[in-house]
């Protein structure tokens, strides 16, 4: 997926130096800001804003503050050029959460292989997930607001598995860790087969992950999430409970209740142009999709088509 790379300069004296230095880093897209249109490009939430300070005529203390009390850009990297080397100076940018201070003259490779271990770190830290490696509520929120301030067409899949306390009631809390980290694998073989790029796995937290898909027609990626799911879930569950088709649990009076084997529901939601207005009425129809799809025994789908 390509990075988005925001140079803010005035004179645009800076994007051909990066375009000639990441000309072989396909990746990597640099665009050229001007400090007058720093609101809209803080509302596309790139992965990086690289700052020429000699260039602007803004100060520089303050539009650090603007971007990192920004609520999508707080965690967006940002790094100063400038050819000012006043020790004071630096250290005032620093404390307003800059990473990086680069004195000019620019040694470029320096410059290439500092942006390149940012993308190595983001690529490791925004994994909140220790479990599955995956991406956490903050990187979901940021794409689907990407997604949506670009006007994209694509649909969200929430994923659920279905009678998960009862296997960890059961089986225990590591078990139960092998079956997330087992579904996190299958989505992500299921969804990254699919879509070489422009695609997204997140994990929401305990048995709930999400999908972006950049596509309108998801039946078919349900059904294959759903045949992958089921083909080898049985490998977390005894031979009897197999046999039997479900396990029993002792609810809070003693009594034994029994419950299906585990299985997957997905809530997919079609996110055409103008049809949401924000990421929370987009979650607010994806709970009524996957709840829809969890009433239901067995590995299912439901796709949400409404209009406007």
């Amino acid at each position: 997926m390509t990075q988005d790379i925001y140079v803010i300069d005035d004179d645009d004296s800076s994007i051909p130096i990066f375009k000639e230095l990441f000309k072989n880093d396909k990746e990597f897209k640099f665009i050229g800001i001007k400090t007058d249109q720093i609101n809209v490009a803080l509302k596309d939430i790139p992965f990086l804003i690289i700052i020429n300070e000699d260039s602007i005529d803004r100060d520089i203390i303050e539009l650090c503050k603007k971007i990192r009390t920004d609520e999508d850009n707080q965690i967006t990297p940002i790094i100063i050029v400038s050819s000012n080397t006043e020790r004071k100076h630096k250290l005032d940018v620093l404390k307003e959460s800059v990473e990086y201070y680069i004195k000019k003259p620019v040694d470029t490779e320096y410059l290439y292989y500092t942006i390149k271990n940012i993308d190595r770190l983001l690529k490791i830290n925004r994994r909140i997930s220790p479990l599955t490696g995956l991406p956490g509520n903050v990187q979901i929120h940021a794409e689907l607001k990407k997604r949506l301030t670009k006007k994209e067409e694509f649909s969200v899949l929430y994923i659920d598995l279905d009678n998960f306390k009862a296997y960890n009631d059961v089986y225990g809390f590591l078990k139960g860790d092998e079956i997330i980290e087992y579904t996190a694998q299958v989505i992500l073989k299921c969804i990254h087969s699919r879509y070489s790029e422009n695609a997204f796995v997140g994990h929401i937290g305990g048995d709930d992950f999400i999908a972006i898909v950049p596509t309108t027609s998801v039946d078919d990626i349900c059904q294959t999430l759903i045949a992958n799911f089921d083909h080898d879930v049985n490998k977390f569950f005894t031979k009897n409970d197999i046999e039997r088709g479900y396990i029993e649990v002792a609810n809070r009076k003693g009594i034994m209740e029994q419950f299906p084997l585990t299985s997957v529901s997905i809530g997919a939601v079609v996110v055409e142009k103008n049809r949401f207005a924000n990421i929370l009425e987009i979650g607010e129809i994806g709970a009524q999709i996957k709840h829809t799809a969890k009433s239901i025994i067995g590995s299912c789908y439901v796709v949400d088509r409404r209009k406007n």
